[in-house]
């Protein structure tokens, strides 16, 4: 081997950097692994929920994080036809941030980064691939890098994979996905934002088109949800095509839409929705999106993989510690994890087939489903879905000792 660490995390995304940052607060010795040479990746989720934020809180770093650029949605919109209603109230969760804060996640990234260098445990290694694992018959016992100075070797008592949804390393460690389909993939890009537009992000719902907007300060980012497959025949159609369809939809001068000024300026987000049957292997985790890939419905995946972190930091920071980290104490991080993605996947796979599939299918005119019109009737229920999008299925919480833990 070339090098030896106690943990070694391939993926340098939200899952990978939050836990590589708490197990370094522990104590723990911990190297993880960025295939790119930077944290700059346009259309990635921007979206850090509630349940994130008071994770920043518990460790101390929520001042400094809100000094970050970014805007707060206190309340999202939608309109379904002509019903327009508030979707989510996030101004009665039970927590300090009652919002949800967009921000670029390569901010949120070197925020972390720079959070984790204060730790003399904490090494980030970029423009470091993992391209496969190191086995010792049934443990994994490293994983192999491709750097720019050649290939290497790291081992480590533990390899997590947090190498998201295209993940190399679960597959070389022969874990077996099941994916439950999705029926659209999502068009992402950028318009203009005026002073005298609304600063609501909102979705619209019209028969055979969905349309989302998130409101990112002088601009937005639009979401223009697809028919699963359906991307090479949209641009088939041409350019004054799109910029048409989207200009029906905005809530303001259709001509705005013209500022797509090509197709490099659209891109496309396949969606997948997947988890592996087992998380875990002697030797070998994998969390995030490398253990379950989430629909962008909420947009709830970075804030699921960030609670997979703070879990597998709390229960594994000791065994990594004392040096006997067994198969069983892996299991018990999926085993807390487990309720929680599939109670999200559930829900995202009922939107995605009652809502979603019918609105892109529909040809006529649509109307509000029941709950919808309960919601605009009784405003009350827009709490039961920010709690939900906020703070998720039993949110994580950090561990007293890893609070209290200075890094040594």
């Amino acid at each position: 081997m070339d090098e030896r660490v106690t943990c070694c995390i391939a993926g340098g995304g939200p899952a990978g950097m939050m836990l590589g940052v708490l197990l370094a607060r522990a104590g723990v010795r911990v190297t993880v692994l960025e295939k790119h040479n930077d944290f700059f990746r346009d259309f990635r989720g921007d979206t850090i929920h509630p349940s994130t934020l008071r994770l920043m809180e518990e460790l101390g770093w929520l001042g400094d994080f809100l000094k970050l650029p970014h805007q707060e949605t206190k309340s999202i919109y939608a309109q379904i036809g002509d019903t327009r209603f508030e979707m989510a109230n996030f101004s009665h969760l039970p927590i300090t941030t009652k919002f949800i804060a967009l921000m670029p996640q390569w901010d949120f990234l070197n925020f972390l980064a720079e959070k984790g260098r204060a730790y003399p445990n904490f090494h980030l290694e970029m423009n470091a691939e993992a391209t496969g694992l190191v086995f010792d018959r049934d443990r994994v016992t490293g994983v192999k890098v491709k750097t720019p100075a050649g290939d290497k070797t790291i081992e480590a008592d533990l390899v997590v994979a947090a190498d998201g949804r295209s993940s190399i390393l679960r597959g070389a460690a022969g874990l077996v996905s099941e994916n439950f389909g999705a029926p659209m993939d999502v068009m992402w890009f950028r318009l203009p934002r005026l002073p005298t537009d609304t600063e609501e992000t909102q979705g619209r719902f019209e028969a055979g088109h969905i349309f989302i907007m998130l409101q990112r300060g002088d601009y937005w980012q639009c979401a223009f949800v697809i028919p699963k497959g359906g991307d090479a025949r949209i641009r088939a159609a041409g350019l004054d095509v799109f910029r048409k369809s989207v200009g029906k939809l905005l809530p303001f001068d259709a001509a705005r839409a013209n500022d797509i000024a090509s197709w490099d300026d659209v891109k496309l987000l396949t969606v997948v929705v997947d988890r592996l049957k087992t998380w875990a292997r002697p030797g070998f985790l994998c969390i995030g999106d490398a253990a379950h890939a989430m629909s962008p419905v909420g947009g709830v995946g970075i804030n699921l993989a960030i609670q997979d972190a703070v879990a597998a930091a709390n229960l594994l920071q000791q065994p990594l510690k004392s040096g006997r980290v067994t198969l069983k104490d892996l299991e018990a991080v999926q085993a807390r994890r487990d309720f929680p993605t599939r109670a999200t996947q559930r829900l995202q796979l009922g939107i995605q087939n009652m809502v979603i599939a019918k609105t892109l299918g529909a040809t006529g005119p649509l109307k509000p489903p029941l709950l919808v019109r309960i919601m605009t009737g009784l405003p009350f229920f827009s709490r039961i879905p920010a709690r939900l999008l906020g703070l998720g299925f039993r949110p994580e919480h950090i561990s007293e000792a890893i609070r209290n833990a200075k890094g040594v």
